[in-house]
């Protein structure tokens, strides 16, 4: 803790937090490059921040380099993004597409604006691992995301399928991680709110109108009035999920974890 300087509980749980997942997965090692995918918003943008306090402590050279792909919203939305990774010294590629306005058009008429937007930037994402030579994709999804994954897997297509903390692409190139998702939303962006984080607005048109948040919402009303169920399912799919990975060989050695948070 000596090394983080003055942090509140929320800081502090969140960055040890992050530091037991890394750990227990041994999700990087010596000469890991991590590209940090980081929209602006408030998860991608605390786990940067997180992801900086850990490089300045764990006993190995590691990487850090902010990947924005600025879906064409907003062209200056990332300018904030651009000045917080000068000021941390950090690499970072920003730019600007099309990939928002092309998936609302005419363009796209059989699928949902966000699964061709989302699709397009991660295909520009593992383009930019790959240009740069990154060995590591993290993507800052929390316990919660992984809640909404699931049902929406379940519910709209009918599988059981979840969020990895940690998988391999392209044989065993690119490793996709997920330092955060062991944590709460909750906690995340109460410890983004204490460290003044430049956060920016989401501008797309779709936003609050997705199927995601239709099956957030019928998930809240679920455990209204009784938090405990929440908290099951939570912790229950953090451990299912990190069994799951074990069981495929991704991990060393036994993983133990729940979901955290400050409630």
């Amino acid at each position: 803790m000596a090394g983080w300087g003055k942090l509140t509980f929320a800081q502090k749980k969140c960055v040890s937090t992050v530091g037991l997942a890394m750990h227990r997965t041994q999700m990087v090692r010596p000469g890991s490059r991590v590209g940090v995918a980081v929209s602006g918003g408030v998860d991608s943008f605390a786990l940067l921040q997180i992801l900086i306090l850990r490089q300045a402590i764990v006993p190995f050279d590691l990487e850090l380099m902010v990947l924005h792909v600025n879906p064409g919203f907003d062209r200056l939305s990332h300018l904030a993004l651009a000045e917080f990774a000068a000021r941390n010294g950090l690499a970072a590629h920003l730019e600007v597409t099309d990939f928002g306005p092309r998936a609302h058009s005419k363009e796209n008429l059989k699928r949902s604006p966000c699964f061709l937007c989302s699709r397009l930037r991660r295909k520009r994402l593992f383009d930019l691992c790959r240009r740069y030579r990154l060995s590591h994709l993290a993507f800052g999804h929390t316990a919660d995301d992984l809640l909404d994954t699931f049902f929406m897997n379940l519910m709209q297509n009918g599988r059981v399928e979840g969020l990895s903390i940690s998988e391999p692409f392209f044989n065993g190139r690119l490793q996709v991680v997920r330092p955060a998702l062991l944590l709460e939303k909750g906690l995340l962006r109460t410890a983004a709110r204490q460290w003044g984080l430049p956060i920016q607005e989401n501008p797309c048109p779709s936003n609050g109108r997705t199927k995601r948040d239709q099956i957030h919402s019928w998930l809240a009303r679920t455990w209204s009035g009784d938090k405990r169920i929440r908290n099951n399912l939570l912790n229950g799919l953090v451990r299912w999920q990190l069994d799951a990975a074990l069981r495929n060989g991704i991990y060393p050695g036994p993983v133990k974890g729940r979901a955290h948070s400050d409630t």
